[in-house]
């Protein structure tokens, strides 16, 4: 087995990989919170919602294969530093927007520097930590991205009851620019100048693809399932993710490395991480405005609220390292994905009058879930990955995750909406005050408050309610799904796998056969 050499200022490079990582999972949240104000101030339904949370989640899946590629080729840190000054930027740009366009725009914007910054930052961890330590720098990486969750809430909803919803943009500015600073003075060089290059044709097939499976699943819930628009998108979205994986097969030096996916390893990690994604951004996209519009906390009260999970996940930091030392990956990751699954079915079971106190309890639970499940499953993916390969294996690793949150965003908004809709009683509302009513739970406030309408607000939180536990009660079944696909394929022992080992060159070599 090959050893790596301990690299002396590998813990304070871990630290400017942490900056980097906190500065994306705290932006991946602060939004949500600001979404009830935003579509408040600017009009935008749940259609559009959804598209100022998935712009960034499309873009950064797209782009993460050639963004690891180009990090394995030019330079992992030169990277780092050019995608945390894109999120610069595209933040400026989302502090400055007027209009719900805008704002979509930047978002892609920043989903673009984000697509830098998330596989490189753990394509370098191969590098600088041999096996015994990677778990541990992983779990570090993971708490990380894992505190932005609910610190992004918490400094979101602090901004907005002092500031305007751009503020919620503008704090990312210094926070990349101490992500930038930290990777220039404490992170070593590292590249592999033989990796493939990226290829244009293949990132055009996965961000066309992605995009119209996305639209398709955000709109459907307006136009419906049977529209000519929807069904020609969910049609061409199939033709040009089938035509993606065809042509990756025939090169030689693909950028999708299909061949990683043969792996057991490789694959059944990154399709419990994968859910995991799927079913905690759907949740997170789904829960502020039942805080905030159903339960009335306002925003900073709403980020709060969310600390439970956080508290969890801390929990989980911690001792999951001993627990997959002593049961195994396969255990640990199948009881963390349950874990996920009962909070998740637990959640569903919330009404209107259940309270916070129920809400805090499931969310414990969630955190739990995750951090058992995440953090090892995403140790043992990279673990599996050859040291030339690191950057593009986990460029694939991470657009599965974020395939799988965007997805999450889309499927779950979508189900919400519909419920929605459907269960919303708007009688005697004209025509266009019902349509208005209809477009989200905060719409549907707005309109009870100019109406004086107490039934339409009681109606809009029965409504919303009931669609937010469809959405867990669909949740709670893909985690259970995937914990039972973890407890039947997943390999048995932590180590059993080590990155580059003759198995694995072997498995890659019959696939490519």
């Amino acid at each position: 087995m090959e050893t790596v050499t301990p690299d002396p200022r590998r813990w304070w490079a871990l630290a400017a990989l942490v900056a980097s990582m906190l500065t994306l999972g705290f932006d991946m949240t602060i939004l949500n919170v600001a979404l009830p104000t935003m579509a408040a101030d600017l009009g935008a339904g749940t259609g559009r919602q959804q598209w100022m949370a998935d712009a960034y989640v499309v873009v950064f899946a797209a782009l993460m294969l050639p963004a690891g590629l180009l990090g394995d080729r030019f330079g992992r840190r030169r990277m780092l530093i050019t995608g945390l000054g894109i999120f610069l930027a595209g933040s400026l740009v989302g502090a400055l927007a007027g209009d719900v366009d805008a704002v979509i725009a930047a978002r892609a914007v920043m989903g673009v520097g984000a697509a830098l910054v998330t596989p490189l930052a753990l394509s370098v961890l191969p590098s600088l930590f041999g096996p015994d330590e990677r778990t541990k720098a992983v779990g570090i990486i993971s708490a990380a991205s894992a505190l932005g969750l609910p610190l992004g809430p918490i400094t979101g909803g602090w901004l907005l009851n002092h500031f305007w919803w751009g503020s919620v943009f503008l704090v990312n500015v210094p926070m990349a620019a101490i992500g930038i600073a930290a990777c220039v003075f404490l992170l070593p060089e590292t590249k592999d100048p033989a990796s493939p290059k990226v290829d244009t044709v293949s990132t055009a097939l996965t961000a066309t693809g992605l995009g119209a499976l996305i639209y398709a699943i955000i709109e459907a819930p307006t136009r419906g399932w049977g529209d000519p628009l929807v069904l020609a998108m969910l049609g061409a979205s199939v033709v040009l993710i089938a035509a993606l994986v065809l042509r990756e097969r025939r090169v030689e030096r693909p950028m999708l490395d299909m061949t990683l996916l043969a792996h057991r390893g490789f694959l059944f990690n990154t399709v419990a991480a994968t859910m995991v994604m799927f079913v905690l951004t759907g949740l997170l996209f789904v829960l502020p405005p039942y805080l905030q519009t159903v339960l009335g906390h306002d925003a900073l009260g709403t980020g709060i609220r969310l600390l439970p999970m956080m508290g969890g996940i801390l929990v989980a930091s911690r001792t999951a390292p001993p627990v997959v030392t002593r049961f195994g990956a396969r255990a640990t990751v199948s009881a963390g994905l349950v874990v996920l699954a009962f909070a998740a079915f637990l959640g569903s079971r919330t009404t209107v009058d259940s309270g916070y106190g129920f809400t805090a309890l499931w969310l414990s639970l969630t955190g739990l879930g995750f951090g058992f499940s995440l953090m090892p499953a995403m140790s043992n993916a990279l673990g599996t990955l050859p040291r030339d390969r690191a950057g593009s294996g986990s460029g694939l690793l991470m657009t599965m995750r974020q395939v799988g949150g965007a997805i999450g965003i889309a499927l779950l908004g979508s189900l919400l909406s519909g419920a929605f809709q459907d269960r919303l009683d708007v009688t005697g509302l004209p025509a266009q005050a019902a349509d208005t009513a209809r477009e989200s739970v905060v719409a549907a406030h707005i309109v009870a408050e100019r109406t004086g309408s107490a039934e339409l607000a009681a109606s809009a939180n029965s409504a919303y309610v009931h669609g937010m536990g469809v959405a867990l009660l669909v949740c709670g079944i893909a985690a259970l799904v995937a914990a039972l696909l973890a407890a039947a394929f997943l390999p048995g022992t932590p180590d059993a796998e080590a990155p580059g080992t003759p198995d694995m060159a072997a498995e890659r070599a019959d696939a490519r056969q």
